[in-house]
This record gives C-alpha cells, structure tokens and sequence, in this order.
C-alpha cells in the first residue's frame, strides 16, 4: 500500500508538471508563429458582419476546443486510466465522459458571462481593466459560493439529509459551538465515481452546510467521523473562511494588476499594438501561468497554517486525539495519499500538511480534559 500511493502520488504530480509545462511551450507557440493572429485575421475576414463579441467568443471556443483535443489524452490518464489501474475509481468509461460532459456544460454557463465581462472591460476601460474584472469577479464568488451547495452539487452527485440520527445530533451541537447555524447534516453519493472518502463545509450565508461523502460514512466510525467534522468545523471557528475571501479579494486584485502589467509590456515583444487585440489574448494566459506558479507555494504555506489550526481545534474540542490521527490515516490510506513527500514537494505544491507531520503535529497537542 505504501509503494502504491507513492507511486500514485509521484505520478499524478509528474503528469500535472509535465501537462503545465507543455501547455506553457504550445500557448507560447501559438503567439510567437503568428498563428493567434491567423486565427484572430480568419475570424475577422469570415465573421465580418458579426460583432467584436462573437469573434472573441469564437477565437476562445476555437483555442478550447483544441486544446482539448491536445490534452484529452493526458486527462483520459490521469483521471480514469491511473485511477482503475490503483482501483480508485468507480466509474465507467461512459461514466467518465458524461460527468466530463456535464462539467464542461457547466463551464460554459458560468464562463462565458465572464469572458464577456472581461471583453468588456478590455474594451471599456483600457489598461484599467484589471480593476473592475477584479469587482466583477469578487461578485461572482460570492454568488458561485451561495448556490454550489444548492445547485451546482446537486447536478453530479445525489444530496440527502444524513440519517444517522444519534452521530447527526452530535455534529449539530458542534456546528452550535463552533458559532456555526445550519439546520441539517447532509450526505452525497460520492461512491459512484469514487472509492476516495471526503468530508467538507461549503456554502455561504443561508447556504452553508456540511456534507458527508458515503464512502466516509461506510468506512469510519461516529467517532472518526466526527473528529474529521471537527476539524472543518475549526476552519469556521478560526474564521479562515473569512480570511481567505479576503486573502483572496487582495490576491486577485494584485494578481490582476500585474498580469496586466505584464500583459502590455509583452504586448509589443509579440508585435501587438492594443490590449483589445484578440490574436493577443494567450499572452494574457502566459502571464497568469507565470504569476500563478509563484503564487502557489505562498498560497501553499498559509493554507497548510490553516489546516494545524483546524486540526488544534478539532482535537481540543474533541479531546480523541488518537481517533482522529486513526480517522486521518485511513483517509490517507483510502485516498491513496502520500504519506511522507520531499519537503521541496509539500512546500511547493501541497495545500495540506503530509500525514507524517500533521500527525507529529497532533501528538505535540497537550492532553485536554473535559
């Protein structure tokens, strides 16, 4: 078991480097060869009669549509053959491709009223757009984490209220203490596409609740599972919900502003002249790789911050350090989970503490007495 969830691990890592790399090396080639003013001149030529909100529409459909193509066969890898080949996954092949399916549906309805926001902004506002993308895009979590619980959820997995009466009881007086109001614990048939077990707070305002994958539910124990419900109850009580919207309302802003910045100097190194440019738009996807790749292990570090904290909760409000270290083994086990990376590796690209050091951060916790 070990062996394999290293090997599972180090492969999905290495997949995910190589498939972010290559896709640097094909964006970067698609501007320099011309070919991104090609296809924005062929656009322009043939949609003359439509407006400039089409042919951007277009230019992306096209661009995503190969891309796709090039990259289905490192997705159909990593997330169905690597998954049966470690018999994780519960899925089918037409399974796989009808939640595929559904998920690009659904990118399609919530990313296309922001491409054309962000057109809009581009055209309305010059190299200001960064500014008002970023209101716009603050609007938008807030509304995306109002109705994921509510209507996004429901569209691939099946939410019922959780029957386990006695264990539900004893969840809801600990979302009572933790400052948190929700009126019912809810479980999801996470089975049907998976063997891995999860647990997670989502929603926000009248739409928050807790839910429970049945694959958590079949192999744990009450008090397993409500250890690991302690623990996300802790990121509520450590008010980290609220600290990374903000966290993250700044980081986009500045995020925004230097990818802008970065985009109009390179601008003319490619031999663009306007920022509205459509043939000119992957230098903005060159820009948000570069940034996004040093952004990472500092949104790394605060996150793996906020799971010790969570973790110190959940033991001091539970005071069943042993079942929660039990509870956090199984699902590193279940998870296929490495349990001990390079330090290079957890620093860089983990959200979450390995195993080995959340659990040696565990076992430091002082005895609590009830």
């Amino acid at each position: 078991m070990k062996m394999d969830s290293k090997k599972y691990s180090n492969t999905k890592l290495f997949v995910s480097i190589a498939e972010s790399i290559a896709g640097f090396i094909i964006v970067f080639l698609f501007v320099s060869s011309g070919l991104s003013r090609s296809l924005d001149n062929y656009l322009k030529e043939n949609f003359s009669i439509i407006n400039d909100y089409f042919r951007f529409l277009s230019f992306v459909f096209v661009t995503g549509i190969a891309g796709s193509i090039i990259s289905f066969p490192v997705s159909y890898y990593s997330g169905f053959y690597l998954e049966h080949k470690y018999k994780l996954s519960n899925q089918t092949f037409i399974a796989w491709i009808w939640e595929g399916t559904k998920e690009l549906l659904l990118s399609l309805v919530i990313g296309v009223p922001i491409l054309l926001i962000f057109f809009y902004c581009l055209r309305t506002f010059g190299n200001n757009w960064w500014f008002v993308l970023a209101i716009a895009l603050f609007v938008f979590s807030v509304i995306l984490a109002r109705i994921v619980p509510v209507f996004i959820l429901p569209l691939f997995y099946k939410i019922t209220p959780f029957d386990n009466e006695n264990l539900k009881d004893r969840l809801l007086l600990m979302a009572k203490d933790a400052g948190l109001k929700i009126d019912n614990i809810y479980k999801f048939n996470m089975s049907k596409n998976t063997k891995k077990a999860n647990a997670a707070f989502t929603g926000l305002g009248k739409t928050k609740r807790i839910i429970l994958g049945d694959t958590l539910i079949e192999k744990f124990s009450d008090d397993e599972i409500e250890t690991v419900i302690a623990h996300e109850l802790g990121h509520y009580k450590k008010k980290h919900i609220i600290k990374n919207i903000i966290i993250g309302t700044i980081s986009s802003f500045l995020t925004l502003y230097l990818i802008s910045v970065s985009y109009s100097y390179l601008l003319h190194q490619f031999s663009f002249t306007a920022v509205t440019e459509i043939g000119a738009l992957p230098i903005l996807v060159l820009c948000s790789m570069v940034i996004g790749l040093i952004q990472t292990p500092l949104g790394n570090i605060l996150s793996r911050k906020y799971e010790y904290e969570a973790d110190n909760y959940a033991v001091s409000v539970t005071d069943k350090k042993e079942i929660f270290i039990n509870a956090l083994e199984k699902l590193t086990e279940q998870n296929l989970g490495d349990k001990d990376p390079h330090p290079f590796v957890e620093w860089f690209f983990y959200s979450h503490p390995s195993i080995k050091n959340r659990i040696s951060a565990i076992k430091s916790i002082a005895n609590i007495v009830n």
